[in-house]
Parts: structure tokens; sequence; C-alpha cells
């Protein structure tokens, strides 16, 4: 068996070829997808739904993945009325039930924040007590200031001291 080699002259049948399938492809009448029957009882067919008025029943063919309407109960009817309330009862049961865990959450949340504050004070209660009795004691106290260098705190230096420590241990000793 031998090979040839194709030079464009020998592809040239084989494109028309292809260009002729996909053109009879493309000019297949297109499927249409809804059928139904009218009124008269003529069978119609289109790629557009039904008019409104065409009974659920009469609908021959649809689309596929689409599903019939769900038919509604007569409006005098007894079974509309019974089931729309317990499905609002359902709804509200479950929102009344994610109220009172978010409620709940926020409290538990209020709660831990503010053991934590109570915490925080107690620490600063009990270094502001702790500064005070330093500073009343009379002994000399030296601090580094911004520079980097260490002064001895004056009798005005410790009276501000004393002052400030009393006033957090005023407001977090309680």
């Amino acid at each position: 068996m031998s090979l040839r080699r194709l030079s464009p002259r020998n592809l040239l049948p084989l494109a028309g070829g292809a260009l002729t399938a996909l053109l009879l492809f493309g000019a297949l009448p297109a499927e249409a997808q809804w059928r139904w029957r009218d009124a008269n009882g003529r069978i119609t067919a289109s790629d557009l739904p039904p008019p409104h008025e065409i009974p659920d029943k009469d609908i021959l063919q649809r689309p596929a993945g689409v599903r019939a309407s769900i038919p509604l109960p007569p409006a005098g009817s007894a079974a509309a009325p019974a089931a729309a309330p317990s499905a609002a009862a359902a709804v509200d049961k479950e929102l009344q039930a994610r109220k009172q865990a978010a409620e709940q959450q926020q409290k538990e949340k209020a709660q831990a924040e503010e053991q934590r504050l109570a915490a925080a004070r107690a620490d600063n209660c009990a270094r502001a007590r702790q500064h005070l009795v330093t500073m009343e004691s009379g002994q000399r106290i030296a601090r580094m200031n911004a520079a980097g260098e260490r002064e001895i705190l004056d009798d005005k230096a410790r009276a501000e001291e004393i002052r400030r420590a009393r006033s957090v241990i005023a407001s977090d000793c309680r």
C-alpha cells in the first residue's frame, strides 16, 4: 500500500465534502419543543410555550427539563387556607428559633466581654494600690524620662503620681 502525499489540490475535494455536510446539517428543520392541543382539537407545534389558556392536560410535549405547573386549588377550597398557615407557622417557628439563638449568642458575647473588662479592672486596681503604697512609702524613686535618662522624683512629681493612683483606684476598685 502506497501512501501518497496530500497537496492542497488533493485536499480540495475533502474540504468541499466537509463544507457540504456542514450546510446540510444546518439546513435541517428545527425540532419543535412544544406540542399542544388547542380548544378546537388541533395539534399545534412551536418553539414557544402555549398560551396561558391551554390547560396542562392538553400539552402533549414539553422541552427537556420543563415541568408541568402545579395546579392551584379552587378559591373556595378548605385545603388552601389549612396548608398556608401550617407552612407559615413552621417558618415563624424557625425564625423565632433563629432569633432566640442570635439573642443567646449576643448575651454570651456581652457576658464574656464584661468578664474580660472586670478582670482588667481588677488587675488595674491591684497595680494602682501597689503603686500608691510605693509612692506613699517615702522611698527615693527614680524613673526613666523620654530621653532615656534616669531622674529621681521630686515632691511635686510624687504628689502627681499619688493623685493619679488614687483616681485609678476610685474608678477601677469598686
